[in-house]
């Protein structure tokens, strides 16, 4: 079969085309990696223009290769990085300021003050959120208080703000489609989970118009068609939703407990609690897994903010790597007996600790700690989050019994067998460990008829390889001790004002 989705997946650190077909093979990828902007201490930024050009030149190289491989393109998918918010002008269409990143830390004493005036509950209770930045309202509240003149022009009609599908999509379509889903609309802090609605109430407590949001539909659903002058057609855009719930899509986790975990700038476990809406008491958030036909699936997930990004400031600031992919070898070479632990809080930390004051720090360092140490550092600072996770998902009564993995780190067999190890579990690696694109694809093509029900995408997808738990508890559980004890020390550290 010809047929192909464009596959469009923005990422935090770059934008990617894809040109999938339905038995998931990608037969052409593009991708440019565009500027992460930090104004000050805690403050993350993207230039909206910037994304929106990466977008525009990556999907026109996918489109010629499939032209030139005599492919027939239905329609497009889109899958985002969350909660990064953007806020532009209606009428030209420009952005007011950069977009305010999910990493932003900014609103920090805006959400404390509203969790001093005892809010939190009715967020927790209505959005299965917290009151934390790394949520669009709060930044969105900073932006129309900021910007000279925002709040004016929002109160009269005269902005639109959305995360990056929305604002991928309105230009994709030259303006005339201003669109979420309900994946990318539960992570706002505006979206209730059971009325699947803006909530009057927080936008209230946000000071934000209504109008100025837009409309929320499902995960796959008619969302317009981009303008001919991107691709020579008026290609229908048929499916958007999160990167995370995409993810989870991709890897087929359509079961009460089935649970993924995909390794990109961050880390976020996923797991599918069915038509339930599970209130977690461990900090875990309830989210919306994907929407079809009007109904939700639902979800708990865990996030935390730096995993991959911490083998970056290797790279990029320490310039300690030459390229990410070396950290296995590093990892491989490090010294045993080196009880080195990086707590990776460059943006603070989340589940389920939500510190957003909380800032990174590495132990256990020597005059003979070098690179190799660093880097499994880095490595297992991220295996140690998502243990983290994993207990709490367990406390709130979550049963794990393997773990789904994926994303770039999933390419990692020192990392992926270091997971195994610590969770004590099996971990189970897809063939494909492009799941987030993919399941941007898979709802384009249940969209266009070509696959008529979940069970059609859960047939393509397929293990790679199933790692098993080698350490020894012994070994296992020392590692653990040090590793909270650090963690309570970089939170000591962050509650000292």
């Amino acid at each position: 079969m010809s047929h192909a989705i464009l596959a469009i997946d923005q990422g935090t650190t770059s934008s990617r085309a894809l040109l999938v077909s339905p038995d998931g093979t990608i037969h052409a990828s593009a991708q440019e990696e565009f500027p992460q902007l930090y104004p000050a201490e805690g403050q993350v930024e993207h230039d909206p223009e910037a994304i929106w050009q990466s977008v525009l030149r990556t999907s026109q190289e996918v489109m010629e290769a499939a032209k030139n491989a005599g492919r027939t393109v239905v329609g497009v998918g889109i899958t985002n990085q969350r909660e990064t918010i953007v806020l532009w002008d209606k009428e030209t269409g420009k952005p007011l300021h950069n977009a305010i990143v999910w990493q932003d830390r900014r609103t920090g004493g805006f959400c404390q003050a509203l969790r001093d005036e005892g809010k939190e509950e009715m967020v927790r209770e209505r959005t299965g959120l917290l009151l934390d930045p790394y949520f669009s309202a709060s930044k969105l509240t900073w932006l129309l208080d900021e910007v000279p003149g925002a709040r004016e022009a929002a109160e009269a009609g005269k902005l639109m703000a959305g995360t990056i599908d929305t604002w991928l999509l309105y230009k994709l379509s030259g303006g005339r489609s201003f669109l979420t889903d309900a994946t990318n609309a539960c992570r706002t802090c505006l979206f209730n989970l059971e009325t699947q609605e803006w909530d009057r109430g927080l936008l209230e407590l946000f000071r934000i118009p209504e109008g100025l949001l837009p409309q929320v539909t499902d995960s796959a659903a008619d969302f317009g068609s981009c303008d001919r002058a991107h691709f020579g057609t008026p290609l229908p855009v048929l499916s958007m939703v999160g990167d995370q719930q995409a993810a989870a899509v991709g890897q087929a986790c359509f079961t009460p407990g089935d649970i993924k975990s995909t390794y990109g700038t961050g880390c976020f476990v996923l797991v599918n609690t069915g038509e339930e809406i599970k209130r977690s008491n461990n900090k875990l958030l309830s989210t919306v897994a994907y929407r079809l036909d009007g109904k939700p699936t639902y979800s708990v997930e865990g996030s935390i903010f730096i995993a991959g990004a911490a083998v970056q400031w290797l790279r990029d600031e320490l310039r300690l790597l030459e390229n990410a992919s070396e950290t296995a070898e590093r990892a491989e070479k490090a010294k045993a007996d080196a009880d080195v632990i990086m707590v990776p809080a460059f943006a603070g930390m989340g589940a389920p600790h939500w510190s957003p004051d909380a800032r990174a720090a590495v132990f256990g360092m020597t005059r003979a700690t070098g690179p190799d140490e660093l880097a499994r550092a880095a490595l297992e600072g991220v295996v140690y989050q998502t243990m983290d996770l994993i207990d709490a998902m367990r406390a709130d009564g979550l049963a794990c019994d393997a773990l789904s993995v994926d994303g770039g780190m999933a390419a990692n067999d020192w990392f992926v067998q270091r997971l195994s190890d610590i969770l004590a579990l099996p971990v189970d690696r897809p063939a494909a460990l492009e799941t987030t694109a993919l399941g941007a694809a898979y709802l384009g093509f249940l969209q266009a008829g070509i696959f008529l029900s979940l069970d059609d995408i859960a047939q393509q997808v397929s293990r790679d390889h199933r790692f098993e738990p080698q350490m020894s508890a012994e070994d296992r559980d020392r590692r653990l001790r040090r590793w909270k004890a650090c963690v309570e020390a970089v939170l000591s550290v962050a509650a000292v004002q």
